[in-house]
């Protein structure tokens, strides 16, 4: 059976989840807390799916899945607006209050992606696209003083102003003299 983890600030919402999803018999959950602990968790074995609100107390979701393997999906749960202002394309994004026939259908199109064959070359690229992002953040955490979350936000605010992708916003930041 497919692992898939359910990260959310309160407990009672991640619980919630955390039932339908096993009650449908679609996959094990394993419930989080933070970011750290998803990443921790993704490290030590192999899940398919993070499902999880917009942030959590150690950071954003974005945060979160620039840190995911490639082949680990996220479905985002949260309001409208709160989904509005995600910016990563990957995502997926459903707007609560759920129903529970429209979590299921997610949950089920994650599982039927991540049974797809090994990454393509565009999946190996995002990957890569993540890491330019990754030394990004830590450059501007390293000469702003930002926190991990404030250097994404600042990179997404940038590249949405100049209408750019993030990976390109990016590499603008790197390539900037001191």
């Amino acid at each position: 059976m497919e692992k898939i983890i359910v990260a959310f600030e309160k407990e009672k919402n991640a619980r919630y989840i955390r039932e339908l999803i096993e009650s449908a018999g679609l996959a094990a959950v394993q419930v989080c807390r933070s970011g750290m602990e998803v990443r921790r968790l993704v490290g030590q074995e192999s899940c398919c799916a993070v499902v999880c609100g917009y942030k959590l107390p150690d950071g954003s979701a974005e945060a979160l899945f620039d840190d995911l393997p490639p082949e680990t999906a996220m479905l985002m749960v949260a309001t409208q607006p709160r989904l509005d202002l995600c910016g990563e394309a990957g995502i997926f994004k459903l707007p609560a209050p759920i129903r529970r026939e429209e979590l299921l259908s997610a949950v089920e199109t994650l599982l039927r992606l991540s049974r797809q064959p090994a990454p393509s070359a565009a999946h190996r690229r995002r990957g890569t696209e993540r890491g330019v992002v990754q030394r990004a953040k830590a450059l501007l955490m390293a000469r702003h003083g930002m926190s991990e979350e404030e250097a994404h936000r600042f990179l997404q605010k940038r590249s949405m102003d100049r209408g750019c992708k993030l990976e390109e916003m990016a590499r603008l930041v790197l390539e900037e003299p001191d």
